[in-house]
């Protein structure tokens, strides 16, 4: 006499359990990325409108302001610590001062992203990011500095 196993009910328990392991790691995925581009699209945008308003700048100190203030405005549009970012610029060609007038300004703007729902135990938090960073090349205006 053969006895036969009731299965009846069993296909979609399985479904529902292994759905849920593999739909965890990729909404984890998902939401982890949407992050990662959401910063890496601020990081851009603050590299191409700070080198534009440094670039049309009246002087030095009206260029670092310019550069604070389009920082922190995009820092706030996009969710960017303000205090992870870091600012550089340049002047091409070498040697000049920065900025200056006809001179090609450098400016690269990076950040480092902190992967969501990692805790900040045991320096966990600083180990998990991603760093973004972005670049930008502005002219900067031969009447640059020249008082009207």
């Amino acid at each position: 006499m053969s006895v036969v196993a009731d299965d009846e009910g069993n296909a979609s328990l399985e479904f529902i359990v292994a759905g849920l392991i593999l739909l965890a790691p990729l909404v984890y995925l998902i939401v982890a990325l949407g992050a990662i581009q959401s910063q890496a699209l601020g990081v851009e945008a603050a590299a191409r409108h700070v080198a534009r308003a440094v670039s049309t700048a009246a002087n030095t100190e009206d260029a670092a302001a310019r550069a604070d203030l389009v920082l922190a405005a995009v820092a706030e549009e996009y969710g960017i610590d303000p205090d992870a970012v870091v600012l550089r610029w340049e002047c091409a060609p070498a040697g000049v001062e920065c900025p200056s007038a006809g001179a090609t300004l450098l400016l690269s703007v990076s950040t480092d992203v902190p992967l969501p729902l990692v805790p900040p135990v045991l320096g966990l938090d600083q180990v998990a990011s991603v760093p973004v960073e972005a670049s930008a090349a502005q002219k900067v205006s031969r009447l640059w500095g020249a008082t009207p």
